[in-house]
């Protein structure tokens, strides 16, 4: 039997014996692209000054990605359904390496930017395959927690590490490292999952929808790009919306499909399943949210601190430590107290942590103004991470895993897509409002103005949560009995 297309042995008590170690497999390629995004931000500039790209552009290098990865999550999560997920798993791997190569070898902006379109593609195809290969492997309800943990410790904290490592790697070897660092991780990866990684796959009817992949992808496509343009031109240009209302027509077709043809990519079952669309809605408001913390906060180290970008990926730190603390607590909480208590928790502390830092000024120190804010939203977030993941797949089954994770990796870059346009336009705009109605302040108005809209987007990022918090606590109706069983799901 091939490796492949090899299925799991089960031990005596009907489990995957090399469950673990797969899960490390897993462990290794999420972290990895999680890691991918923040470390391009750090090496960012000095890509800009080696290849010649202009302000206008450089958005591109962060912008080509998310269009790509956040436009094919559900055509790659309905490809990892049914052509199998470890060989999916397996290929997006691979295609990420070599992606990642050819950025790290890039001579001309052009191919750094279809570099990053083609990561993008092959990061949807990996995300969702790695989640539903959590699903489907651990099938007792308190491992499944666990495993979850894990996954939610990186996807939490992974950004910050990846802001350590893009620092090291810039400040002491090559931009270009920040790309290439990736292939041997993903080597790694490749030849650890073929013996630990057992194959499956849907059961029943494995057509595609051509039609409705078509109209989906173009749809998100034109509403990321959207995002993009708001936050590059203002919500006041009239040409923005156009792409809006693209995206409004396709989608609606899309969703029309779906309830119509045999075998839709986005069964609406997927979203109607209350758990689930509650998961869903509440990983865009947290997305939106999450984004004024990290694109902020980074400059306030870089501009206001003066700090290095490798010292401000230090000042992450604690974020990814509490991320990381917390994800073991709520492994361990979730099947004994279920997920709506922990989300909502989560959710209302993390919103109380943005508050906090709202307060900072151009003078605040960090030991006082920040590091307290990181731990506490660190905790809270934990807190969200780990019960969501479970529940955006509650109930899912063997024949929608995938899409049921394509679903919530998308909704998180929509999220992400909005929060980069909206909240940038509140920065804009309270800063201008600040500068006007404090002239007297002489020549460090504008310092102030700036650190001013800030700190008003971590408020409206508080916002978001606290509304997420809403969201979680009116539409999650599981308990903890409910992870104790009907989750369980056979290997094919």
């Amino acid at each position: 039997m091939s490796a492949f297309s090899s299925k799991a042995v089960l031990d005596e008590n009907g489990q995957d014996p090399d469950r673990w170690r797969a899960l490390l497999v897993i462990a290794i390629a999420s972290l990895m692209v999680v890691l991918d995004a923040s470390i391009v931000n750090i090496a960012l500039p000095s890509a800009q000054k080696a290849l010649h790209i202009s302000d206008a552009n450089r958005q591109w290098v962060v912008t080509a990605y998310s269009l790509a990865f956040g436009s094919l999550l559900l055509l790659g999560g309905r490809i990892a359904d049914f052509v199998g997920r470890k060989k999916i798993f397996i290929v997006g791997l691979l295609g990420f390496a070599l992606a990642s190569a050819l950025g790290g070898i890039a001579t001309t902006q052009g191919m750094l930017f279809g570099a990053r379109a083609l990561q993008g593609a092959f990061g949807a195809m990996l995300a969702p395959a790695a989640l539903s290969l959590i699903n489907v492997t651990f099938t007792l309800p308190k491992e499944r927690a666990r495993a979850f943990g894990v996954y939610g410790a990186i996807s939490g904290g992974g950004a910050a590490i990846g802001l350590i490592l893009g620092g090291t790697l810039t400040e002491y070897a090559n931009w270009r490292w920040c790309l290439g660092v990736n292939v041997p991780i993903a080597i790694i990866a490749v030849l650890l999952a073929f013996p630990y990684l057992h194959e499956s796959k849907a059961a029943g009817d494995r057509s595609y929808d051509i039609p409705g992949a078509i109209t989906a992808t173009l749809g998100l496509v034109s509403l990321v790009y959207g995002f993009s343009q708001a936050a590059g031109h203002g919500w006041g240009n009239r040409s923005t919306y156009q792409y809006f209302i693209v995206s409004a027509i396709l989608l609606g077709i899309f969703l029309v499909l779906e309830s119509k043809v045999k075998n839709p990519l986005l069964p609406l079952r997927v979203l109607t399943e209350r758990n689930r669309g509650g998961s869903y809605i509440a990983a865009i408001l947290v997305g939106t949210g999450l984004f004024a913390m990290f694109l902020f906060l980074s400059i306030y180290f870089q501009s206001f601190l003066h700090y290095s970008s490798l010292r401000s990926g230090f000042a992450f730190l604690p974020f990814s430590a509490g991320v990381i603390v917390f994800a073991g607590v709520a492994s361990q909480l979730l099947p004994k107290v279920g997920p709506r208590p922990l989300m909502v928790t989560g959710l209302v502390a993390a919103a109380l942590g943005l508050i906090l830092l709202s307060r900072i000024t151009p003078t605040s120190h960090y030991t006082t103004a920040i590091l307290p804010s990181l731990i506490i939203m660190s905790s809270g977030l934990a807190l969200f991470f780990i019960p969501s993941a479970s529940t955006g797949l509650h109930g899912a089954g063997e024949h929608d895993a995938g899409v049921a994770s394509a679903v919530l990796n998308t909704s998180q870059q929509i999220g992400g897509s909005l929060g980069a346009a909206l909240l940038n336009t509140v920065a804009i705009s309270s800063a201008t409002t600040f500068a006007a109605s404090h002239g007297s302040m002489g020549k460090n108005v504008q310092i102030f103005a700036q650190v001013h809209g800030f700190a008003t987007t971590f408020k409206f990022g508080a916002g978001f949560l606290l509304l997420a918090a809403l969201v979680a606590l009116a539409m999650i109706r599981i308990g903890r009995e409910s992870l104790v069983e009907s989750e369980g799901v056979a290997i094919h």
